[in-house]
């Protein structure tokens, strides 16, 4: 929602996918989410920019290997910067910029194959709770972008709201996000 009501035209434009698709339905249920595909675009650029886990599990190396130009020796435990990859500028063009459009087409996901985007990490010390987690992500936001217009309290401006997070294992923001929800009248 902080990356939405930061970027009103991608909040317009996933706003009208979903009530596009439902119409009078009145709630988005678990078999309308694969129609979403803004709403999917929408999530995975939020995962990209906003890892749910910074480092991802530690591992350890069993043997000798060289990772740009560096030695790896046995035995050494590697931290996987989840959060850095995501935004590497190398690989991601306007890298700190929020742009779900960049996953619109894209054969890019997060199930740990592409190893420029794996917020859930990859291979056998993936996120075994991955695919529930984003589905019920993905469910709450199309439901409240459905059901509600949103905006800032009177007096504050998307250049006020505090984009910093708070220390610890998993991100989260370090201030709430103040937002307003108006009741969306389905017509």
């Amino acid at each position: 929602m902080t990356e939405l009501i930061r970027n009103p035209r991608a909040m317009k434009k996933a706003q009208e996918e979903v009530r596009v698709l439902l119409g009078s339905k009145g709630k988005v249920d678990e078999e309308d989410i694969h129609q979403l595909q803004y709403l999917k675009s929408v999530v995975k650029e939020t995962l990209r920019l906003h890892s749910p886990v910074p480092l991802l599990l530690p591992r350890e190396a069993i043997q000798h290997c060289k990772i740009a130009g560096y030695d790896i020796l046995p035995n050494t435990r590697l931290f996987i910067n989840a959060w850095g990859i995501g935004r590497d500028p190398k690989t991601w063009d306007a890298a700190e910029e929020f742009i779900p459009e960049r996953f619109v087409d894209s054969p890019l996901d997060f199930k740990g194959h592409d190893f420029q985007f794996i917020p859930f990490g990859s291979g056998r010390r993936i996120c075994p709770a991955m695919f529930t987690g984003v589905l019920m992500i993905e469910l709450a936001l199309a439901n409240m972008l459905y059901s509600f217009d949103w905006k800032l309290p009177a007096g504050m401006r998307k250049e006020d709201i505090d984009m910093n997070d708070a220390p610890g294992i998993t991100v989260h923001k370090r201030s709430v996000l103040p937002l307003v929800a108006v009741k969306h009248i389905i017509e």
